[in-house]
């Protein structure tokens, strides 16, 4: 099962990037839990200076910016391999 966790306050573009992120694993019929970290010490220790931030089974794919579907779906396929 894969973790997926989108780092941020819970603005706008974290509320995108979190509806991405559940489409592309609906689409992909992939197991996975999705947290969201609100906790700004939590989200500085993923060496996050810029908010949102996606992070697939510990590890940082992308931070300030909403990344594409497409994007995230290939970053789901490359963690679940």
């Amino acid at each position: 099962m894969l973790t997926i966790k989108i780092l941020g306050p819970g603005c706008a573009n974290c509320r995108k990037l979190d509806e991405i992120a559940r489409t592309a694993v609906a689409d992909l019929c992939v197991d996975a839990e999705i947290v969201k970290i609100t906790d700004m010490a939590a989200i500085i220790d993923y060496d996050v200076l810029k908010t949102p931030g996606l992070v697939i089974n510990d590890k940082l794919v992308c931070s300030g910016r909403i990344p594409t579907p497409e994007s995230v779906k290939e970053w789901i396929r490359a963690a679940a391999a």
